[in-house]
């Protein structure tokens, strides 16, 4: 049986600029073969399941050939796979995308095409330049700005300047000296406004703005990362009255989520508005304890119960969704008051239609356990279900002020996730690319520290919630700062303070 092949644009980078399709598609993915200018949230959207082949192709330096590529697009569709040809930005767009459906064609594999969004446009967009203005240039160029080593450039350059439109250059980084000069000899005034965008939509994003005539100049002097694009035209001169991606707080900011999965998007998607490049990377996930005897005879007797105390929203999900298989509802609940750890627990509640009884204002264990021992009557029976390797503060505290039953119940427990799938970001830490590290709970630090052994952890800077999880990041060495309070929005907050003191340590180096 004959598989297929989508050929998914995957934008230049930011995961908001991925379109709904390449998602739908990607998820369903048993092949992808991707190339390095994929954004690295992207990649993390790759089943876990899929084959993953890494052709390369980043600044002239090629892990796969053309023909390889093309080839293992064929071998696997043959084999009847669901086949997924990531590309950075449009496929079609200097994606060579044609050149890989040729053979398929050829063949008879079916295909589909997923445009992505192109750099040559979103990339000035949050850059502050807009490529077309009615007062500065009626019509926008694209060219390839890729040249073969020691041949020139192969561009009527006389043409181009008579466009008077804007002109952007893909892949032109290399070449920008042949580019300008061959502007400049083709009549363009010297003057006329241009930039390098560097790494656009990312947390690496850089703008160096100036002149045609001193662009290389200026480029040489500041310093450029590939991917990059060269702009020339008039437009140019917005860069800096229009910029707002700059002006984000969190921006320059890659944030590595370590959330498990399924439970990272709030934080994900807040952070991004802010302005940072999220990686979502599991540190660790929950699974539900696979003797489930001891659930089940609780299920039986659930009514005999005063209250019923969740810890966390994984607890929540693992309860309901056992009691649902058990053949039972919430009506098995009788008359049990619920009590919730926090807001994101509560939240869970709220979902299957139940209201939290009771909440503590400092949302920990011990203050959980101060808070029942409270409002708890002498000989009320308590059933705890929650994580296989609970907080004692909890039972402890509750002992302390009241004389009750309490069934401490594992319901799941908390699974390391695969230390290989974060080589890349242990990488990325020790050479700064990653700015901090967010932890919701001390699992999510040891799950952290077992994926990335042999890390410098004064290298991370940790973002905790909680004073429990900031002390499990301290214990390794990481510098940390913790949320106020245990809510997403606190967490979100403390990433600001982060990277606002960041921003400051950064600024006394240089003045030291």
């Amino acid at each position: 049986m004959k598989g297929k092949v989508w050929l998914v644009g995957a934008g230049p980078g930011d995961l908001g600029l991925f379109t709904i399709k390449g998602k739908e598609i990607l998820k369903r993915a048993e092949v992808v073969v991707y190339d390095r200018l994929v954004g690295d949230s992207i990649l993390s959207l790759i089943p876990q399941n899929a084959k993953q082949v890494d052709a390369g192709k980043c600044a002239g330096t090629h892990t796969m050939a053309q023909e390889q590529i093309n080839q293992t697009l064929l071998k696997e569709a043959q084999q009847g796979k669901r086949v997924v040809r990531l590309k950075g930005g449009d496929p079609f767009l200097f994606g060579r995308g044609g050149e890989e459906l040729e053979l398929l064609a050829k063949e008879g594999i079916p295909f589909e095409v997923v445009p992505g969004v192109t750099s040559a446009f979103a990339v000035p967009a949050y850059c502050g330049i807009p490529v077309t203005h009615r007062e500065y240039a009626s019509s926008v160029h694209v060219i390839t700005g890729h040249k073969k080593k020691d041949e020139p450039l192969q561009l009527d350059f006389e043409a181009l300047v008579r466009l008077s439109g804007t002109l952007v250059f893909l892949m032109g980084v290399s070449a920008l000296s042949d580019i300008c000069q061959g502007l400049l000899a083709a009549g363009m005034d010297p003057k006329m406004p241009a930039a390098v965008l560097q790494q656009g939509t990312k947390a690496g994003q850089k703008k160096i703005l100036s002149d045609l005539e001193h662009l290389p100049i200026e480029v040489k002097r500041q310093g450029v990362e590939t991917p990059a694009i060269v702009l020339v035209g008039k437009v140019c001169t917005l860069g800096n009255e229009f910029e707002w991606y700059e002006r984000l707080p969190l921006f320059g900011n890659k944030i590595l989520v370590t959330r498990p999965k399924g439970r990272s998007g709030t934080i994900s998607a807040k952070l991004r508005s802010l302005g940072a490049e999220v990686l979502e990377l599991p540190a660790i996930r929950t699974e539900c304890i696979p003797d489930h005897r001891r659930l089940w005879e609780e299920f039986a007797r659930l009514s005999d119960y005063q209250y019923l105390v969740f810890t966390s929203p994984a607890g929540v999900c693992q309860f309901f969704d056992k009691l649902r298989q058990a053949g039972k509802d919430i009506r098995s609940l009788g008359t049990a008051k619920l009590c919730a750890i926090g807001p994101g627990t509560r939240q869970e509640l709220a979902a299957r239609g139940l209201l939290c009884d009771h909440m503590p204002e400092v949302y920990d264990g011990a203050h959980l356990g101060i808070l029942l021992g409270k409002v708890c009557r002498e000989k009320d029976k308590i059933l705890i279900p929650r994580a296989e390797k609970g907080n004692p503060q909890l039972i402890e505290e509750i002992q302390k002020r009241v004389d009750v039953e309490i069934t401490d119940l594992p319901i799941y427990q908390t699974i390391y996730e695969n230390p290989s799938e974060w080589m890349d970001e242990k990488s990325q830490i020790e050479n700064g690319k990653i700015s901090m590290a967010v932890f919701t709970s001390a699992s999510t630090v040891h799950g952290f520290a077992k994926a990335t052994e042999g890390l410098d952890y004064s290298l991370v800077h940790a973002v905790c919630i909680g004073v429990q999880t900031e002390a499990a990041a301290k214990k390794l060495g990481m510098r940390t700062v913790v949320s106020e309070k245990a809510t997403i929005d606190s967490l979100v907050d403390a990433c600001v303070k982060m990277a606002q003191s960041d921003i400051w340590f950064r600024r006394q180096n240089v003045w030291n």
